[in-house]
């Protein structure tokens, strides 16, 4: 099946659109068994006749408003409902999934592994851009965002966070339940559960902000790296509009990992990130940013990336001249003579999946924010951003919309100077 979107195959259904997940979830350590109900809501959005869901567990029982289905199949990845009744467009109906199985990370060609994976004690789930079937069904497309509440159950030991608020933690016996909700509307590869021995640090910013991670976390780098984030949340509200959720969570997981991971009001870093070098640090800024550029305001299709990674890279640039590091100029410059040396492999607005987290788009990305700074001046370019952030909030965007947003904004077009820096593989020369 080719997919609603042509980086991903196979997942996602552009006929209809998800409302509202509920997900009871109980997993089991050490076993990584997962049993779990799904209860969706969702919306046809052009005359029904069958549901297809994403889900790589063994679905064991569904129900249609309420209905048990007799006709489903479960074939690579994708559960296939048919209707016993015609579902009109705009009308809203229900689906629950009954599901098991040992959940793992989803392998796609091209691309690195993403979705539920064991830690040594615990669990990462780590879904960008492909992996949220891995845990549960869900119609896998980043244009199709939902809100979510979350029950899960599992050994009283651990503690759990999740892409939202929490709700309520309860003692069952040798279990615990923790229960979360998550209001704004988010993409499936922006739910994330993270499972560990973890304590919690609150700490005093201008919105809710906690850091979860092992009891001994505080040490080495971790005042120059994570004890900088109230810091850098004010600086971005200041810069980018209003903080986005209702709160803020860094989870470090006791296990070192390469790369930090992106979710909703939620980013999760190994213990090797707890550093004072820069490069540890831009990354703790870099994962917060996109709570407003990629996780509120999130690409309709994956070729738009650079929406995400590029203005999150920038964010990183702001926040060294913020705190007396290096200059944004400084990095731009710096970015840009690199890029320059290297042969430009293809369009930012359309770079193609295998190289969509490649690390030129998100230089170059950077460098189109810088270039347009310096066209319009600081309060004309940070004033976009934040009218940006704001007409987009909760939903789905494009390069297309970026650039007349732009252009509406600064009363003039804007397509043709965009054009070198988004549309041409050549390098254009920095302002």
């Amino acid at each position: 099946m080719r997919g609603a979107d042509p980086y991903i195959s196979g997942h996602g259904d552009l006929r209809y659109a998800v409302e509202h997940y509920d997900l009871f979830l109980t997993y089991g350590l050490p076993s990584n068994k997962l049993d779990g109900t799904a209860v969706i809501t969702a919306r046809a959005l052009e005359p029904l006749t069958q549901v297809v869901l994403d889900l790589r567990l063994k679905p064991l029982k569904v129900t249609v408003e309420g209905r048990r289905v007799t006709r489903h199949k479960h074939l690579v990845g994708k559960l296939t409902i048919t209707l016993a009744e015609q579902v009109a467009a705009g009308e809203e109906f229900t689906v629950t999934v009954k599901f098991s199985g040992n959940p793992k990370p989803i392998a796609k060609r091209g691309q690195d592994s993403a979705g539920w994976e064991e830690l040594e004690d615990g669990v990462i789930v780590a879904s960008q851009p492909h992996g949220a079937p891995s845990w549960f069904p869900c119609n896998d497309r980043p244009s199709d965002k939902a809100t979510y509440e979350l029950t899960l159950v599992t050994a009283a030991d651990y503690h759990v966070e999740f892409s939202g608020e929490p709700v309520s933690v309860r003692r069952r016996g040798a279990n615990r339940i923790w229960t979360f909700a998550q209001t704004e509307p988010i993409s499936p590869y922006l739910a994330t559960v993270q499972i560990g021995r973890y304590t919690v640090i609150e700490q005093k910013a201008v919105v809710p902000l906690r850091v979860v991670g092992p009891a001994n976390i505080r040490r080495n780098g971790f005042s120059a790296s994570f004890g900088k984030q109230p810091e850098m949340i004010k600086l971005f509200v200041d810069r980018f509009g209003p903080y986005p959720f209702s709160g803020y969570t860094a989870v470090i997981t006791d296990d070192d990992l390469e790369i930090p991971l992106e979710s909703a009001s939620l980013s999760t870093f190994g213990r090797n990130f707890a550093s004072g070098e820069w490069e540890s640090v831009r990354l703790v800024a870099h994962e917060m940013a996109h709570q407003w550029f990629g996780n509120a305001v999130t690409v309709a299709e994956w070729k738009d990336i650079w929406l995400h990674e590029g203005f999150a890279c920038y964010a990183e640039w702001l926040w060294s001249e913020e705190s007396g590091h290096q200059t944004a100029a400084h990095w731009a410059n710096h970015h840009h003579g690199i890029l320059a040396g290297q042969s430009q492999k293809a369009p930012l607005s359309d770079p193609g999946a295998a190289l969509m987290f490649e690390d030129w788009v998100y230089k170059r990305g950077a460098l189109t924010l810088h270039a347009l700074r310096t066209e319009v001046g600081d309060e004309a370019f940070f004033g976009v951003l934040r009218s940006w952030v704001a007409a987009n909030r909760g939903g789905s965007v494009t390069t297309e919309q970026f650039v007349a947003h732009c252009s509406l904004e600064l009363g003039r077009d804007l397509s043709a100077w965009f054009t070198p820096w988004l549309d041409e593989k050549p390098l254009p020369p920095l302002p």
